[in-house]
């Protein structure tokens, strides 16, 4: 099959990845810079996995160094509020994003993973955000698809925009806008972005420097997953969770959640120049899927660590909604309500080790929080947390339990770290987690099998 036109569109089931584990190096063509367009029409069910394409400018190794989880748009009215999707026909969408690491050359993803019907972007803009909303600093930069400034993602499909040049540099705020198609609907999202975002009047105001076009906010992401820079450190760390790695409850628009705040430690601790990225979702569960709270861990855990470049480390926090969840919550978002184990979630965690561990991902599992649970379920959360500081499977033990409980009443969580619901931290409860992470076990070789006590210092290697 001959060069086709566009930019590198992969298609996906919306229900099932594809596990991919890419190095990061790719090689890039002379003219843009594109990667083989791969239509479902054209190609079944193959999916292009090999992240190198024949091109004359050498090898250029990219990092991602933000990024988000999409889940599904739930399609009913039984909803409750919170749920309805934003109009953005014809509309131009303009997202925030901080990114952990800077660069010169970026690129941008899209997925259309959970979309019903083709996302049709009709023109880009990325540019550094300035400190008033949406408003914009100088320049603005025109991003293209395969040369194009226009791009056509099928139901199920991701892309890759060409390289933008531009001086990105970490922790800053920077703005992507999209101005869409006349029918454009928005089908996925990323739910609790903990940022506000904006949607502008009919047209096309990708390039407005202000934001006076810009009158309604959301607090969403969607569409763009995943920002990386060229030729940056080859090293990432995934952080994947529920609502409280998520960060929810912190400050809106701060990045206060904890993957930030350890983002900002390992800046200034200087001796890792490291990617930290956030791949949690408010509600999420280790073993079970619903409508509101997108998929489980076990299920997204492959997709996750595979599909973004550099990452060598996962830590995971993830099970104190199968437990409180095998009860109905006050709004049935939750279904299925599935009575667990403390040896189902230990089963679960498992897994995940063995998928680490298949991508060479080191993984470390964090113990469950307090959250004010009854004295039964309290007991399946200390099991479960006995079982990952025994430190058995895992490459090591991040104590997040033991940073936020209260020392009088270690089931709950501490009086200046409780954000006021009794389960998810203040802003300076998620700066106790960040603390909490052992810098050493994000540099030992992923093949190590770490302790608890290495965790808390110790330098012991079984």
């Amino acid at each position: 099959m001959g060069r086709l036109p566009g930019p590198w569109v992969k298609p996906t089931s919306p229900r099932k990845s594809t596990p991919r584990k890419s190095n990061g190096l790719e090689k890039q063509p002379v003219s843009v810079g594109l990667r083989r367009l791969c239509l479902a029409s054209l190609c079944g069910a193959f999916i292009l996995t090999n992240p190198y394409v024949a091109g004359a400018q050498g090898l250029t190794r990219w990092t991602t160094v933000w990024s988000t989880s999409l889940q599904e748009i739930p399609q009913s009215t039984d909803l409750p509020g919170g749920n309805g999707a934003p109009d953005v026909a014809g509309k131009t969408v303009r997202q925030i994003i901080f990114p952990s690491l800077g660069g010169d050359t970026v690129r941008l993803h899209l997925s259309n993973r959970y979309g019903r019907e083709q996302l049709d972007v009709l023109q880009a803009t990325f540019a550094k955000a300035a400190a008033s909303g949406g408003a914009l600093g100088d320049p603005v930069v025109t991003v293209t698809f395969g040369g194009r400034n226009e791009l056509h993602v099928p139901p199920g499909g991701e892309a890759d925009s060409d390289p933008v040049k531009i001086n990105l540099v970490g922790h800053q705020p920077y703005a992507v806008s999209l101005y869409l198609g006349p029918r454009q609907r928005l089908d996925a999202w990323h739910r609790f972005a903990s940022q506000v975002n904006f949607i502008s009047d009919v047209g096309d105001h990708s390039h407005d420097m202000d934001a006076a076009a810009y009158q309604q906010r959301f607090t969403q992401f969607t569409w763009i997953t995943s920002l990386s820079v060229a030729d940056g450190v080859a090293g990432g760390v995934i952080a994947i969770g529920d609502s409280i790695t998520d960060g929810m409850s912190s400050t809106i628009g701060l990045n206060r959640r904890w993957p930030d705040e350890l983002s900002r430690r390992l800046a200034v601790d200087g001796k890792m120049q490291m990617a930290v990225l956030n791949a949690g979702i408010a509600g999420n569960r280790l073993l079970s899927a619903s409508r509101c709270y997108g998929e489980s861990v076990a299920a997204r855990f492959e997709r996750e660590i595979g599909d973004h470049a550099g990452v060598q480390t996962a830590i995971v926090l993830i099970g104190i909604n199968d437990i409180k969840f095998a009860a109905a919550p006050p709004f049935d978002c939750g279904l299925p309500h599935r009575q667990v184990t403390a040896e189902d979630l230990i089963a679960g965690y498992r897994e995940l080790v063995d998928m680490a561990h298949r991508h060479h991902v080191r993984l470390l599992i964090g113990t469950l929080t307090p959250a004010a649970l009854p004295a039964d379920w309290e007991s399946m959360r200390q099991a479960v947390n006995n079982w990952i500081r025994s430190g058995n499977g895992s490459d090591g033990v991040v104590d997040f339990d033991g940073a936020l409980r209260d020392q009088a009443r270690p089931d709950d969580l501490r009086a200046s770290y409780d954000s006021g619901d009794h389960i998810h931290p203040s802003d300076a409860g998620y700066a106790a987690m960040a603390a909490a992470v052992p810098l050493s076990l994000l540099s030992a070789p992923p093949a190590l099998q770490l302790t608890a006590s290495q965790a808390s210092g110790s330098t012991t290697v079984q």
